[in-house]
């Protein structure tokens, strides 16, 4: 049986009410939101239904193309067109993966208690401007910590101020490198944030 176009939309909309739907913000090569994408991928509660980067990632693009999930990139800080593109999609969650802008007010007002980040470090400790990807393994490495991790919090209108939801800490390797502690790290983003953010966000269901 053929559904009516108008009963088509309703369908849509009611599936769209029903499921916490994430758009995913990117700025590199996106190995969390490919992990992210493969988690929820067969999950009917929750559910990826965009990608949207701040750089051009054709990789990306083919990737959500496959996975028939919209991409979009866009330059510069149009944030207008962040909000339109999440507004679109339905998005009830927007999930920042290596995502490397500051969040505006406008999108914080629109998800309020909705944004959602990963930091490759345990705050309070090497967060704030400036602090992100190599610039905070080499803080960690210059410091001589013995341990590191990730911290998933939500997204406030202070870099990395935000209410802490999950921490993963590692032993470092004695006398790593940055890179060898980007590497760990890494391990441990893409061991747990897709897990974490489906506790968390299950968890606010009602």
């Amino acid at each position: 049986m053929w559904l009516k176009a108008e009963e088509s939309y309703t369908m849509l909309n009611f599936i769209a009410e029903m499921q916490e739907q994430l758009i995913l913000f990117i700025s590199g090569g996106g190995s969390n939101a490919r992990q992210i994408i493969h988690y929820f991928k067969e999950n009917e509660r929750v559910k990826v239904v965009g990608v949207l980067s701040s750089k051009p990632n054709l990789q990306m693009e083919t990737f959500c193309d496959e996975q028939k999930i919209s991409y979009l990139h866009i330059p510069g800080n149009d944030f207008g067109s962040y909000l339109q593109f999440c507004s679109e999609l339905s998005a009830s969650w927007i999930i920042l993966a290596g995502f490397l802008k500051k969040i505006p007010s406008a999108l914080l007002s629109a998800f309020p208690d909705r944004i959602i980040n990963i930091h490759p470090a345990l705050l309070p400790s090497y967060g704030g401007a400036g602090m992100y990807g190599q610039y905070v393994h080499r803080a960690v490495w210059a410091a001589e910590e013995s341990f590191s991790g990730t911290t998933i919090h939500l997204v406030n209108e202070e870099f990395d101020k935000g209410k802490l939801l999950f921490q993963h800490a590692i032993a470092l390797k004695v006398n790593s490198t940055a890179i060898e502690i980007e590497q760990q790290v890494r391990t441990l983003e893409l061991l747990h944030y897709a897990k974490d953010l489906d506790t968390f966000i299950k968890s606010t269901i009602r």
